[in-house]
This record gives structure tokens, sequence and C-alpha cells, in this order.
């Protein structure tokens, strides 16, 4: 017999957190991050990660477990979750993966393939030949060895870009190809998917203003002042790419000015929105709900009854 794993997923904003530690109070369930930011410590406001007095009520796995100068796979995630997965199926328990990592969430499900190690040279060359002629010429560029890869990414989406990018470079071989190739994963797990859906589209863009909004009232530039004074982190580096630290990072250099910086930063946010949502219309045996409703967590209690016995 299979082994329940719920997937909670939806894009940013949505409530994911709050509904999370609801259903862990209802089923007895363990609540695993599923989220590439939140790894990091230092990390806190720019990343609405759960304040201390939240994980203590609610421990969440997989939070705080890289400082920002290191970086951290879709592999290592793979390997880190499957073994909360097990833990927790060992001790009686149903593991809750709750996040907006699409990508981490289709290498569990789906398997992923072992590419090739990163290549420290290569990536600083991409990033200078970046720097001269800007990501969307990169992005058409990939597109002419792998027009795969290149369709499902943003032209500005510089690390997916870079990697894929790497990956030919050093193999000859297109990153979508070893994607296909990857293995599959365990037959023991039913994955139960329950996707969080605000409509409208309107709705879901105030909440990641006004959530933006306030990291900012809770000093969310000073964070990143702090993280600039880390001396083995800089603005390239992987955890530095996440939504709002890029644009408050520039900002701190005199790209441009704070305003500025809030604007792009949830320019951003609703691009990655948009990304978040478009990956989960393309996921199969889904239970869509819009978190909003009266009894949203009623209905995905009901459903998870359903599955769970």
């Amino acid at each position: 017999m299979k082994k329940p794993v719920i997937l909670l997923m939806g894009p940013t904003a949505s409530g994911k957190t709050e509904l999370a530690i609801s259903l862990s109070k209802r089923f007895p369930c363990d609540i695993i991050s599923v989220d590439s930011a939140l790894v990091y410590r230092g990390m806190d406001i720019g990343t609405a990660k759960p304040d201390t007095e939240t994980l203590r009520r609610a421990p969440h796995q997989l939070i705080d477990i890289r400082d920002p100068e290191e970086n951290y796979s879709a592999g290592e995630f793979v390997r880190d979750a499957r073994k909360a997965i097990d833990t927790s199926l060992a001790n009686g328990r149903i593991p809750l993966l709750a996040g907006g990592t699409m990508m981490y969430f289709r290498a569990l499900t789906k398997g992923m393939a072992d590419l090739p190690p990163a290549d420290v040279a290569l990536r600083a060359q991409i990033d200078e030949e970046a720097a001269l002629s800007g990501w969307p010429a990169m992005h058409l560029a990939l597109a002419s060895v792998d027009p795969d890869a290149a369709a499902r990414l943003n032209p500005n989406d510089s690390q997916r870009i870079q990697r894929a990018l790497e990956v030919f470079r050093l193999s000859g071989k297109p990153i979508s190809e070893w994607q296909g190739a990857g293995p599959g994963v365990s037959q023991d797990f039913e994955f139960i998917r329950i996707a969080l859906k605000i409509e409208p589209r309107a709705v879901l863009h105030q909440r990641i203003e006004q959530r933006l909004d306030q990291m900012i009232a809770s000093g969310f530039a000073d964070e990143v002042v702090s993280l600039r004074s880390r001396p083995g982190l800089s603005r390239d580096s992987s955890s530095m790419r996440s939504v709002g630290y890029r644009q408050f990072w520039a900002y701190l250099d005199g790209d441009y000015c704070a305003v500025e910086a809030r604007d792009r930063a949830l320019f951003a946010t609703r691009q990655l929105a948009k990304r978040q949502l478009t990956w989960l219309r393309s996921e199969n045996e889904v239970f869509a709900q819009d978190p909003l409703e009266a009894d949203a967590i009623g209905s995905i209690s009901s459903h998870l009854a359903q599955h769970l016995g």
C-alpha cells in the first residue's frame, strides 16, 4: 500500500504557511518546507519566513539549513526531503510538503537527471557575457541550442539560464535531454496534490503588494545591508538572486533609488507568481482551492480525509 505524502503548492502570498499550520492541527502531519529561499539563515524578512514563535508551535523542516554563501540545489533538496519524509512516515505521521518552489516539487515527484557538476570558471564566463549583452540575449543563445529549456524559462531568469548554458557547454548535451533521461521516483508514495489558486488574479497581486510593503516597513532594506556585510556573499550568490534581495542589493549598490527597487521587486514577484500558476496548471490530479473562500480549510480537510481514510 502506498504511503500518503501531501503536497501543498501555491504561488507566493497565497497563504501556504497558514494553511499548512492549520492542517497540521487537524491531521498528524509533519511540515516540510519546499522553498529555495527559506533554506537560508539570515534571510527572514524578505522571505516571509515564519517567526520563531510560529516555528516553535509548528516546526518546519528544511528551514535555516544553509548559510547564504552556500549553494543549495534541487538534488540536495530531494535528498533532504526524502530523509524527512522517511522519518515522518517511520514515526507513523504524514509528511506535508508546503511551498512554492515548483522545481523542487518536480524533482521530488518526477525525478531528476544526474547533471554535470557546477563549473565556477564557466559560470563566471557566462556572467561576463550576460553583463555585456543582458540575460534576454543569453536566453536567445540558449534557445538556439536548447529550445525546449528556453521555452520553460523567463528571459530574465538568470540563474536557470546560466545553469542550462553551463550544462550544454560542459557536456554538449541540452539540459532538457538530461532532464528527460532522469531516474524515476519512488513508487512507494501516493502524492496528494493540493494547489492554492486565488481568483481573480488582481486579488493575488494586491496581496503580493501588501506583503512587500510590510516587508519594507519591517526593515527589509536593513536586512539586505546586514547580508551585504558578510565577506563571502555577493549579489551574484545564488541566495541573493532571490526575488526582492536581488533588487534591493542593486539599490544599495546605487543602481537605482529605493522607490524603483520596490517597484522592480513588486514586478519580479508578480512574474514569479505567474510562473508558479503556469506550472500548477500543467499538473495532473490536483485538488484546486481558493484559500480565501469561507471554508477553504474545511474543503481541503474533507479532500484529504477521503485519501487518508
